[in-house]
């Protein structure tokens, strides 16, 4: 595509158009300015409840994928590479999966994720290289993340995804038109309306906040379906510090009604499993008969109790 091209799609792209309500707000005191940004985030939100319903398609899509062993791959450059990254590191202390399950890739590789690396985006076939370097099947999920929908590298990894029949997710803040023109469909694609940003163009700010949200129903709301979280309590997390060891002995106590010396106990018996902890004490159990119970149950603590 040559610069001319470029130029047109992007001039067109909702989140490069001059916003209204902040077109003076380099007048404005501090408090205004803050108000303004504030009252542009709110309508995030808002947006993001319009597509619930391609959300709800992607988290089916991923869920069936876990269930068979796949993983998910986020993609994307800058923030919406570095958003990627930050949802799928925070995965494996929160629901206790393995690193693999949940992976970013981000455009121009490890640099990339504490400073731009200048035209790392541009390239469609580094995308493809990126995600086939991962030895990704039909079994995984491809997730991009692009504001524009438009970024090369995105574009790329999805391309190659959907050569292999990986079913593939493009998170964007255009529109469903503008995606549906392009040669290369995603499968799902989540396009959430922000209007004009703060600062035309600055997609790090409502479209980053778009992404952010829409990254975290993902993946909570496919491990909540995966049995990670009993009621509204993470249940799987790993005890990796301090803070994360005594918040597990905290949710033994709420949800048993044991003391801190027997959580304690019970933590050291699961082998710091808190999910094996909490059925050992609900059901009275040792620790083989409690995992044998988990296993039956796809590891949810509701089947076994109620």
């Amino acid at each position: 595509m040559n610069n001319k091209s470029i130029f047109e799609e992007l001039k067109n792209l909702r989140t490069e158009q001059i916003n209204p309500h902040t077109a003076n707000i380099d007048l404005c005191s501090t408090r205004e300015i803050l108000n303004l940004i504030n009252d542009e985030d709110q309508k995030v939100s808002l947006a993001i409840r319009d597509e619930i319903a391609s959300i709800e398609k992607a988290v089916d899509i991923i869920t069936n994928s876990f269930k068979s062993g796949g993983r998910l791959f986020y993609v994307g450059a800058g923030t919406s590479g570095r958003l990627g990254i930050v949802d799928a590191s925070e995965c494996p202390p929160t629901f206790g999966t393995h690193e693999d399950m949940v992976q970013g890739i981000i455009a121009g590789g490890y640099d990339a994720i504490f400073k731009a690396v200048e035209g790392a985006e541009d390239s469609f076939e580094e995308g493809k290289i990126a995600i086939e370097s991962k030895k990704i099947t039909s079994n995984d999920v491809l997730c991009g993340i692009a504001a524009s929908g438009r970024t090369p590298f995105v574009l790329g990894a999805i391309d190659y995804a959907n050569s292999i029949s990986c079913p593939t997710i493009l998170v964007t803040t255009s529109t469903h038109q503008h995606i549906s023109s392009l040669n290369i469909k995603p499968n799902v694609v989540i396009a959430v309306n922000v209007g004009p940003e703060v600062i035309a163009g600055s997609t790090r700010m409502k479209s980053g906040t778009a992404q952010k949200l829409v990254l975290n129903m993902l993946t909570t709301a496919s491990m909540i379906k995966l049995g990670k979280t009993y009621g509204n309590v993470m249940v799987d997390l790993q005890l990796t510090n301090q803070k994360l060891n005594e918040r597990a002995k905290n949710i033994i106590m709420n949800i048993t009604d044991v003391d801190y010396q027997t959580a304690s106990e019970y933590l050291q018996k699961a082998n710091n499993n808190v999910k094996i902890a909490l059925v050992m004490i609900l059901t009275n159990s040792d620790f083989v008969k409690a995992t044998e119970l988990l296993k039956n149950s796809d590891g949810f603590i509701r089947k076994i109790i109620n």
